[in-house]
């Protein structure tokens, strides 16, 4: 049984796609081995069956001066911890995930001359992984990298980034456009936690549209919960029909019933949104790391698949003069919703272990 070693750091969004990795390597007949900072001790549940092995990680965020001063050795202690752990455990190849905790890993494998992969999730190659691009041998594209390319892209393989298993069930499912006199299914969410601008501006933009469409909205919101109740007085004043909640567990779903989306562009958002195939209005989250928001909604916007709205813009009398055009075009919302499943790619985690297959000889 052959081993791959995979490495990511400690957050949901470097995670979950090791986790999907690894579940679809594991039903293949290899052996997984996690490796990560001191967070990994409570990744066991999370990777049934894999073995953890923790190695030193510095990050360069949110930092003392003294504590910069000590990250290049604690990379270094990392390197060297994961020269002798490769060492060990021989793997076939080893896969990062980003997050500097993937760091001294994939620099200890390159070191090493082991086959590596990092997965390259955003439109943005991520600072982390901009630290081994260039010196690994294939870099497993999520999104279409606009931004802080490797200088030979010829080693860049578009595999879609892996979804949750919710995703994949509902992956395709029929679109259809709101006929004239019928509800309109609205969806509206900005992360797990919402987005103050969009609980917000939202409701005051649905209180500004006529009120024959006004009334034809079934909406359901994610909000922060300090805006839950200001957002609440809004709809009841004008009499619209709608869900508010801080947290909803079932937005695969909630997105599979909705006619148009409006939401922030994570990588999760945006890849969801096309294995689905869902139109939306997109609201990049403005402090996000090198932007990366704004280059992954411009994916989504260039293959006329959704509307993009930076937060700058955005206004209630923006937004509800362009939901009064959009609504009123049924066929325009069915057409970005076509786009938006052309672009999904939901047998992500199956292309990423096919290419892992490749790079490290299969299963012998």
């Amino acid at each position: 049984m052959s081993t791959i070693v995979l490495s990511a750091g400690g957050t949901g969004g470097h995670l979950f796609p090791a986790q999907a990795l690894a579940a679809e390597l594991a039903s293949r007949g290899r052996k997984i081995v996690v490796m990560t900072d001191a967070r990994g001790t409570a990744y066991q549940t999370q990777f049934p069956g894999a073995a953890i092995e923790i190695v030193p990680a510095a990050t360069f965020a949110d930092r003392s001066k003294l504590r910069l001063l000590a990250a290049p050795f604690e990379i270094l202690a990392g390197i060297v911890v994961s020269l002798a752990k490769l060492a060990r455990i021989k793997p076939r190849a080893v896969v990062g995930f980003g997050g500097y905790p993937s760091v001294p890993v994939i620099l200890a494998a390159i070191i090493a001359r082991l086959p590596t992969a990092i997965l390259a999730p955003d439109a943005v190659l991520g600072r982390a992984n901009r630290l081994v691009a260039n010196s690994v041998k294939v870099i497993a594209g999520g999104l279409p990298l606009v931004r802080f390319p490797p200088k030979d892209m010829s080693k860049v393989v578009y595999t879609g980034n892996p979804l949750r298993p919710e995703v994949i069930v509902q992956a395709g499912a029929p679109y259809r456009a709101p006929s004239a006199g019928e509800s309109i299914n609205l969806l509206v969410f900005g992360g797990s936690q919402g987005a103050r601008a969009l609980s917000e501006i939202v409701p005051a933009a649905i209180a500004l549209l006529p009120a024959e469409l006004r009334n034809r909205l079934d909406i359901v919101q994610q909000c922060r919960p300090e805006d839950l109740e200001s957002a609440r007085a809004i709809y009841a004043q004008v009499g619209v029909k709608v869900d508010l909640a801080a947290f909803f567990n079932d937005i695969p779903a909630r997105m599979v019933n909705a006619q148009l989306v409006i939401g922030r562009s994570g990588v999760g958002t945006v890849s969801e949104l096309a294995a689905i195939g869902r139109p939306s209005i997109l609201v990049p989250y403005p402090f996000a790391t090198d932007d990366h928001q704004m280059a992954n909604a411009r994916v989504l916007a260039d293959a006329g698949a959704a509307w993009l709205i930076p937060q700058r813009e955005l206004t209630a009398e923006k937004l509800a003069a362009l939901l009064t055009e959009i609504l009123a075009n049924p066929q325009e919302l069915a057409k970005r919703a076509r786009a938006a499943l052309a672009l999904g790619k939901p047998d992500a985690a199956q292309r990423l272990a096919d290419l892992v297959d490749q790079i490290s000889g299969g299963a012998s």
